[in-house]
């Protein structure tokens, strides 16, 4: 989703759905009921004796201390009961705070694990247009602004708002006109919360979207660092990841400017307002009759105790803006509905000969520019089909289709003449494997990159497979051969070790269908020699799609199909496409040269 079509969403998500998201964040505590319940009820026991103790001080200050009447039993009595009543509700607040603690990291757990599964089932096609910086953003940085919802917001609101119940309950038992002033003053803090929602929600989604774009500048400047230092483009990204640095800061600052006045200061201005009004009461009243400084005391306590969670609210105010924000940034990944294409129909079909079949098959990745146009082929088992023609042709459209990482647009694709939609994606990934001219390979070892961690691949499985492809032959004399560490993305091996593995790992799984986009590319001459013979025997028997820029590779195809701007322009053998004197035999001339035609002729 570009930047503006998401701060259309986030400035919709402001207008009319941040209760949605409020209450989606809240459906989240439905498993965890009981643990909260036993929370909420020791919060209102530590909340209770907490506040209970002001008026223990106050039926000291009255009873005993004015009237210097000293009952030493009723003193330690009370005495005895303030600190039972301090360190009772420091013990259960503790457990309820561990309780509240708890279930907020559980949701959060399992937030993070719905959305990195969400990620896994999206189709390549979000991906296309989804910066891989913005996602990390989403599942890290996001995730942690949600957490600190449920652990420093929902408890700190909990606790606070029935801390002002109870302070209020025990205002009206103290001095009920002065209780109904106090009431008064919830408004002008109600107005304040809301003044400050409404205008800090725009500089919090500005900061959660730069910090996003700076995640991608990041990713993209780490992943391409060998491009940036031989083009010399040091400068130039310094200079992008500044500017986006100062945007971020800017919104940093406009919800500094915020807070400073908004939260803290503009509360604080309410209570000296109010402690004035309340003194100015007690005063006036003094002069007619008199008044025990206890309740004095007492009021006064409860209204300090008023502010406190105000504060802290407010506090916390900022926040939960930044988790709201961060949740709807969150939600609208986990909404995404551009998933990977799945099976669609009753029966669970198997791929058996491994037939291949494109019938007038069309295809868009944007859905107006077409990159393929009625391709019609079929590859029956056991042959082997190469594509070849210029960047951009459509070669790789054509292994994404049959991949299934994409939905066509017209046309059909059949596998033993049932359409490619009617497989489990199971069953797809089991019988078609597919080696990719720039192999990945995960952190761990050699064999459990081939054996990806499948339990029916033994260790035997594994080696079988690596003497297959040629890949014995470095791996043994490695000092722990199969056991030896691969660093991230491969880069302790070199491009065409790196290939052999992703060869070993593919035989691993013994494929029906084998489909190979450019697998000797990134291998050298000699090791390519060794190479021929192993695909040769990988292709032995099995239906196989080979993509191909080294006409030399694939001249004993079973059939060559010829692509230029999508479409099929030639189809042959590699004599039959030499004699025809067409792109194909251009495009030899140019990698062999014209006596090599000539020979061929």
């Amino acid at each position: 989703m570009s930047a503006a079509k998401e701060f259309e969403v986030q400035q919709e998500l402001n207008q009319m759905k941040q209760w949605d998201v409020f209450k989606r964040l809240l459906s989240y505590t439905a498993q965890h009921k009981r643990k909260l319940t036993v929370a909420f009820l020791l919060l209102l026991l530590a909340t209770g004796a907490e506040l209970t103790s002001p008026i223990l001080v106050k039926t000291f200050i009255d009873d005993q201390l004015t009237p210097r009447s000293f009952d030493y039993q009723m003193l330690w009595l009370l005495a005895a009961g303030y600190i039972s009543l301090i360190i009772f509700s420091a013990t259960i607040h503790y457990i309820q705070f561990v309780l509240f603690q708890s279930v907020a990291l559980d949701i959060i757990h399992e937030i993070r694990i719905q959305i990195f599964s969400k990620v896994h089932s999206l189709g390549l096609k979000f991906f296309d247009r989804t910066p891989v910086g913005s996602l990390v953003s989403r599942i890290t940085n996001d995730t942690e602004a949600v957490k600190d919802l449920y652990v420093s917001v929902l408890s700190t609101f909990v606790q606070n708002v029935v801390i002002l119940i109870g302070i209020f309950g025990f205002m009206f038992y103290l001095n009920v006109e002065l209780a109904l002033f106090c009431l008064g003053i919830l408004p002008f803090v109600a107005a304040i919360m809301w003044l400050y929602r409404k205008y800090s929600s725009k500089s919090f989604y500005e900061m959660r979207e730069k910090l996003s774009q700076l995640n991608a500048k990041l990713n993209e400047s780490l992943q391409g660092m060998s491009i940036v230092q031989v083009f010399n483009q040091q400068k130039r990204l310094r200079h992008e990841f500044a500017q986006i640095n100062k945007e971020h800061n800017d919104a940093q600052m406009r919800n500094i400017k915020f807070n400073g006045l908004l939260l803290r200061p503009a509360v604080d201005l309410v209570y000296m307002v109010a402690l004035v009004m309340i003194l100015s009461f007690f005063g006036i009243k003094s002069f007619g009759t008199g008044i025990e400084i206890g309740v004095v005391y007492a009021f006064i306590n409860y209204l300090d105790r008023f502010f406190e969670p105000v504060n802290m609210m407010m506090m916390r105010l900022s926040i939960f803006q930044q988790a709201i924000v961060s949740a709807g940034r969150v939600f609208t990944v986990m909404d995404e509905k551009d998933e990977a294409p799945v099976k669609v129909g009753e029966g669970d079909p198997l791929i058996q000969e491994g037939k291949i079949e494109f019938n007038n098959v069309s295809f868009s990745y944007d859905g107006e520019q077409e990159v393929l146009k009625n391709i019609s082929f079929t590859a029956y088992p056991g042959q082997t089909v190469a594509l070849v023609g210029h960047t951009g042709s459509g070669k790789s459209s054509i292994i994404n289709l049959l991949m299934r990482f994409y939905n066509i647009s017209k046309g059909e694709i059949l596998l033993d003449d049932i359409s490619l939609n009617a497989f489990e994606n199971d069953e797809l990934r089991k019988k078609v494997g597919l080696v990719l001219q720039d192999p990945f390979l995960f952190v761990g070892d050699i064999t459990q990159n081939i054996r990806l961690y499948n339990s029916s691949i033994t260790e035997n499985d594994v080696k079988e497979a690596a003497r297959f492809v040629q890949a014995s032959s470095f791996i043994e004399k490695l000092p722990h051969q199969y056991r030896t560490e691969i660093g991230e993305r491969g880069s302790t091996f070199s491009s065409g070790q790196r290939q052999l593995i992703s060869f070993a790992r593919t035989m691993a799984f013994s494929p029906r269908i084998l489909i190979l986009d450019e697998a000797t590319a990134n291998i050298d001459t000699e090791t390519e020699e060794e190479i021929q013979a192993a695909l040769y025997k990988m292709r032995s028997g099995r239906t196989t799609i080979a993509i191909a820029h080294r006409l030399s590779t694939i001249q004993d195809a079973d059939l060559i199909l010829v692509l230029h701007q999508g479409e099929i322009v030639e189809r042959g053998t590699h004599q039959d496409l030499i004699k025809q004197r067409g792109l194909y035999h251009k495009m030899f001339i140019l990698q062999h040269g014209k006596d090599s035609v000539e020979d061929v002729s």
